[in-house]
């Protein structure tokens, strides 16, 4: 689904139509500019977290500061001697895979285009990281579309609309309520298995 949604591969058939819109009449630029992914394994560069944060130097110091707040991040870095200049090792590696991962998500706050693609954004995380996580995507993304693909389901049932995909093909699509009332469907199967029902 993300790699249609982001034309890594064009599509042969059929068409993803956001906001009336058919990304295949977008550039890809303009498409992909207006659509942020957490991904699954946070990606940092050798470099201040200063430039991790804002490589194109678009965003004043105040703005980063407030989306480390929100990204739970403010207090580590305010306790570092160097603060946003703060030195990140190849890939970041003096970071926990916590914090890079919430540096991925101040970086996300900091874009706020009106999609957010979490691509198994919490997997590798503890589950205090992934709670803050949640959190902050709850309270600062409430006027974006948010396509979550979770395994954790603890994660999602408070979701508008779930779909569930197998093979490629969607299998079931509604909300969790009514996926959850029905006995027989996938997703209340591995609800029941991930003790949630």
């Amino acid at each position: 689904m993300t790699v249609s949604l982001f034309r890594l591969i064009e599509a042969l058939s059929g068409s993803i139509i956001i906001d009336g819109t058919n990304v295949n009449d977008i550039g890809l630029h303009d498409l992909r500019s207006r659509i942020t992914i957490l991904p699954q394994d946070p990606v940092l560069f050798s470099g201040s977290l200063r430039m991790n944060l804002d490589p194109f130097d678009t965003y004043d110091d105040p703005t980063l500061w407030r989306a480390l707040e929100h990204a739970h991040l403010k207090a580590f870095v305010q306790g570092t001697q160097t603060g946003l200049q703060y030195q990140c090792g190849e890939g970041g590696q003096n970071l926990s895979v916590g914090q890079r991962q919430l540096v991925c998500l101040a970086r996300s706050l900091l874009r706020k285009t009106r999609i957010l693609v979490l691509d198994e954004a919490t997997a590798a995380v503890d589950m205090e990281t992934d709670d803050l996580i949640q959190a902050t995507i709850r309270s600062q993304f409430t006027d974006c579309t948010v396509l979550t693909i979770a395994h954790r389901l603890n994660t999602i049932m408070d979701y508008d609309r779930i779909m569930v995909l197998a093979n490629g093909e969607i299998k079931e699509l509604d909300t969790p309520a009514a996926l959850l009332e029905d006995k027989n469907s996938m997703f209340y199967s591995m609800a029941k298995d991930a003790n949630l029902v």
